[in-house]
């Protein structure tokens, strides 16, 4: 038995948990940017960034950001990633340098800004995409698409976890 199960201490690495979560969300949001595949059909592959119909002999591709809500998606999710990323770089060299107390307010509340971002941007995108129906054939929201809801999970997990005051019993961890 340890002197910490003798005191009755117990060692809880909430922020470790939570830096870890913020940074698989950032990891699942650079693939759902860089995912070819949001929206699919059987001739048919949409991306945030091109359009792409299979063609007799090959696939033809144009760009999807000839629309005002492809734009402000893309742009929702891109700033939902900087803020990640900004949120992750700070906590992780506070959590390195040893203050990690006096950031955990700020990251928690960059965390939750980028999942509002994040939220709106995959309300945003599958409203404005039946209502604009550029599909009239069977589609479905593809792994790309889920990708960045597994993000926004991530990211609301780790501003959770940020928000959480473990003072008192985590001093001892680190």
């Amino acid at each position: 038995m340890s002197a910490a199960d003798e005191n009755g201490l117990l060692h809880r690495p909430f922020k470790l948990i939570a830096l870890l979560c913020a940074f698989i969300a950032l990891a699942l949001d650079v693939a759902a940017l860089l995912s070819p595949a949001w929206v699919t059909s059987e001739r048919y592959s949409r991306s945030l960034w091109e359009a792409c119909r299979q063609a007799p002999d090959a696939w033809e591709c144009d760009s999807t950001l000839q629309t005002d809500w492809q734009v402000a998606t893309l742009v929702l999710i891109l700033t939902a990633a900087t803020v990640t990323l900004l949120s992750f770089l700070l906590s992780l060299i506070s959590f390195c340098l040893g203050t990690y107390k006096r950031y955990y307010r700020v990251v928690a509340i960059l965390l939750f800004a980028a999942v509002v971002l994040q939220v709106c941007a995959l309300i945003l995108y599958p409203i404005k995409f039946i209502d604009s129906s550029m599909l009239k054939i069977y589609h479905e929201f593809n792994w790309g698409y889920g990708l960045g809801w597994g993000s926004a999970i991530f990211m609301l997990g780790a501003a959770i976890l940020y928000c959480l005051r473990t003072d008192v019993y985590e001093d001892a961890y680190y």
